[in-house]
């Protein structure tokens, strides 16, 4: 099944595999990067609009770099309780929004009602965007409730202590863990590996899998995410293009320089 039939939902639809889809995160803001990931294997690319450079102009042009590949986006928006930046990402043809720091079901409510079409929600309408192919999809906004992705991130102890009640949300689509605010939440900023991070992790994917609502996380290492996926993690993300930049800038000058640097680059998102 295609990403690029309109009617699909391409996340839901990836979450289908035998495996754990696995994506990376998009921090430089540049559709080159984008492109280049996705034909790299990644399942799905996230276009980070909460930390780092990218603006609207800059995810239309992702957007649309990621289109050429078969990897499927997602757009992580820079404010979860804001109606206007979620309109503006899902009119920019984005399917799958990613809302960071969820605390309660309250917020959930008003977050799926920012993206939604009444009568399941108060997104506005506009005719003509990319999201419709500029008018030519004619049943856009009939299909666009279904076709939208929402996932949650929960990451504070307070947060997942309500996971339950987050995941209850009509629309809702999918839980996300952010182990780096967690850890920072915890009092052992960036240190995933704490006793106490890996608790409130394990225990999330746990309680997740009883409700029946995808959970997904991120980690530095490879290493790190394959304990995630033994968890019981549903999707996971590892690095991100400008940790890989860096990790082979320095490797590469390290050779060059006939020293190794193995100290681990610091990911917490």
């Amino acid at each position: 099944m295609s990403k690029h039939q309109p009617e699909v939902n391409a996340f839901l639809a990836l979450l289908d595999q035998s495996t754990p889809p696995l994506g990376t995160w998009l921090m430089a803001g540049t559709a080159s990067n984008a492109e280049a990931l996705g034909h790299a294997g990644f399942d799905w690319l996230l276009i980070d609009m909460e930390h780092g450079p990218i603006d609207f102009r800059d995810a239309w042009q992702m957007l649309q770099a990621i289109d050429c590949t078969p990897a499927t986006p997602i757009v992580r928006v820079a404010g979860s309780d804001d109606p206007v930046l979620v309109k503006r990402a899902l009119d920019l043809g984005a399917r799958t929004l990613m809302f960071p720091y969820v605390q309660s079901a309250e917020q959930a409510r008003r977050i799926v009602a920012s993206a939604k079409y009444p009568p399941l929600g108060q997104r506005g309408f506009a005719g003509v965007h990319r999201a419709s192919r500029y008018g030519t999809f004619s049943d856009y906004s009939r299909l666009a409730n279904g076709l939208t992705t929402c996932i949650v991130q929960l990451e504070t102890p307070e947060a997942i202590e309500r996971l339950e009640e987050i995941a209850a949300v009509e629309g809702v689509d999918a839980l996300f863990i952010g182990p780096g605010d967690l850890s920072a939440a915890l009092g052992s900023i960036g240190n995933l590996q704490s006793e106490r991070v890996q608790a409130l992790m394990r225990s999330a994917a746990q309680r997740a899998r009883a409700v029946g609502i995808p959970i997904g996380t991120l980690g530095p290492t490879p290493e790190m995410v394959k304990d995630f996926v033994d968890m019981g993690y549903d999707y996971v993300a590892v690095g991100s293009d400008l940790v890989f930049m860096m990790q082979q800038a320095k490797s590469v000058l390290a050779r060059m320089k006939g020293h190794t640097d193995n100290a681990p680059m610091t990911v917490a998102y």
